[in-house]
C-alpha cells in the first residue's frame, strides 16, 4: 500500500500538469453582442495566447485616439527610421528616410498588416517603439484588458506579449464604439499607395455577408488568429478566434460562430457580460504550431546598441524584469509568403469549406523569463 501511495504522489503532479495543458483546448474563441457586450458564446476566452498581428488593432486604437485629440492629423507626414525600414515581412518595403502619411500608415496596417508602417506610427506617437508599447499596455488595462501585455507595436513574437480572446473582443468593441469616424477604415479592401494598388489579405472581411472588417494575425506560436465584426438585420456581432491550425480553419471557425450568432443559436439570455467576466490569468500561452521555435525574449530595436527596459509582467502581481534588446535582422524571422508586396495579387478566393484536421498537442513556454538569443521563427500576417 505504501508503494502505491508513493507512486500516486509521484504521478499526481504530472497528472495535474497534463490537465492544465489539456484545458487550453485546441483554440480560443468568443463572440459578443456589440450593442450591449453580452457574451453569446466563449471557449477558453480567458486563457493566455499570443496575439500576433492582432496587436496592430491596439496600435490603431492609439493612433485613432491621437487623431481624435488632434495630436496628429491624417495627412501629417511620417518618416521611416532605420528601425522601421528593417522590419521583417509583412511590410510596405519602406526605406530609411522614406515618407508616408498617417492615413497611408493606417491603411497599410489594416489591409497589408505592414510591420514597417506600424513601427513608423509607434515611433511618431511614442518616441520609440519600446515606449509606445508601454503606453499600449497602459491603455489596454484602462480599457479593461487585464490579461494583456504588449512588447511591440507589430505583434512580432515575444514570449511576454500576451492577450486573451476576451481582451481582444474588448479592444474591438471599444475601437468600434469610441472612434466612429475612423472605425470604417477597417472595411477597406484595398488602397492606392504611390501608384500601386494594395489589396487586403482578410478573406473574412472580403467574403462574409455584412462583414465590417478587423484584423488577421499569424505566428507559429499563436496559430492563425482573427478578429471580425459583422452586421446583419440590425444586429452587430464581434468575434475573436485565437489559434486556428490553418488559415482556412480560422475563417471557417469565425463563419460558424457568426452564423450561429445571427441565427440566435446561442443562449438568448446570456448570463455573462464581457465587462464582468472573470479574468483569471491562465499562465503562459500554448505554442500552437510546430513550425519555428518558441518566441524569443528579445524585442525589435534600433541599431543604437543594447538597451534595457523594465516592464511589469501581468500575473495578478507585479514583477519587474530587465530585458536586453537586440537589433532585429531579416534572418531573425521569416514570412511564408514569397510574393513581394508590390506583386500582382491573386483574385482567387480562399475556400472556406470545413477542413479535416488532425489534433495537435499544445506546449507551453517556460514560466521564468530568461535572457536568450533571438531565434528564427516563421512569421507572417495573412
Amino acid at each position: 500500500m505504501n508503494t502505491v501511495k508513493s507512486i500516486l504522489i509521484i504521478l499526481l503532479p504530472l497528472w495535474l500538469m497534463l490537465v492544465s495543458e489539456s484545458s487550453y483546448g485546441r483554440h480560443a474563441e468568443i463572440i459578443i453582442d456589440a450593442d450591449n457586450g453580452s457574451v453569446l458564446h466563449e471557449l477558453n476566452a480567458t486563457h493566455s495566447w499570443f496575439p500576433a498581428s492582432l496587436t496592430k488593432v491596439m496600435t490603431l486604437y492609439m493612433t485613432f485616439d491621437a487623431l481624435k485629440k488632434e495630436e496628429i492629423h491624417l495627412h501629417d507626414i511620417l518618416t521611416a527610421s532605420n528601425h522601421a525600414a528593417h522590419q521583417p515581412q509583412s511590410k510596405l518595403g519602406l526605406r530609411l528616410g522614406e515618407d508616408l502619411t498617417v492615413r497611408d500608415a493606417i491603411l497599410a496596417l489594416i489591409t497589408r498588416s505592414a510591420n514597417d508602417a506600424a513601427v513608423v506610427l509607434a515611433e511618431h506617437l511614442g518616441g520609440t517603439e519600446e515606449s509606445f508599447a508601454v503606453k499600449m499596455t497602459t491603455k489596454a488595462h484602462e480599457l479593461g484588458m487585464s490579461d494583456t501585455h504588449f512588447m511591440n507595436a507589430t505583434g512580432l513574437p515575444h514570449q511576454w506579449q500576451v492577450t486573451t480572446s476576451r481582451d481582444m473582443a474588448i479592444l474591438a468593441w471599444k475601437t468600434q464604439r469610441n472612434f466612429p469616424t475612423y472605425y470604417p477604415y477597417f472595411s477597406t479592401h484595398s488602397f492606392n499607395y504611390k501608384g500601386r494598388e494594395l489589396r487586403g489579405i482578410n478573406k473574412f472581411t472580403a467574403n462574409y455577408p455584412g462583414a465590417e472588417g478587423m484584423k488577421t494575425g499569424f505566428t507559429c506560436g499563436s496559430g492563425y488568429n482573427l478578429i471580425s465584426v459583422a452586421s446583419q438585420n440590425g444586429k452587430r456581432l464581434i468575434g475573436v478566434i485565437l489559434g486556428g491550425m490553418t488559415s482556412p480553419e480560422r475563417y471557417q471557425l469565425m463563419t460558424n460562430m457568426m452564423n450561429n450568432g445571427f441565427a440566435n443559436n446561442f443562449n438568448p439570455n446570456p448570463a455573462k457580460n464581457i465587462n464582468t467576466m472573470t479574468t483569471n490569468f491562465a499562465g503562459t500561452p500554448p505554442y500552437q504550431l510546430g513550425c519555428g521555435n518558441k518566441a524569443p525574449t528579445t524585442i525589435s530595436s534600433s541599431n543604437e546598441g543594447v538597451h534595457k527596459h523594465n516592464r511589469t509582467k501581468h500575473t495578478g502581481k507585479h514583477h519587474h524584469h530587465t530585458i536586453k534588446r537586440k537589433a532585429l535582422t531579416k534572418s531573425n524571422y521569416f514570412s511564408d509568403s514569397t510574393k513581394p508586396i508590390n506583386s500582382k495579387p491573386s483574385n482567387k478566393k480562399e475556400n472556406l469549406s470545413k477542413n479535416q484536421l488532425t489534433s495537435k498537442a499544445l506546449s507551453a513556454h517556460k514560466k521564468s523569463p530568461t535572457k536568450s538569443k533571438t531565434r528564427k521563427s516563421h512569421y507572417h500576417h495573412s
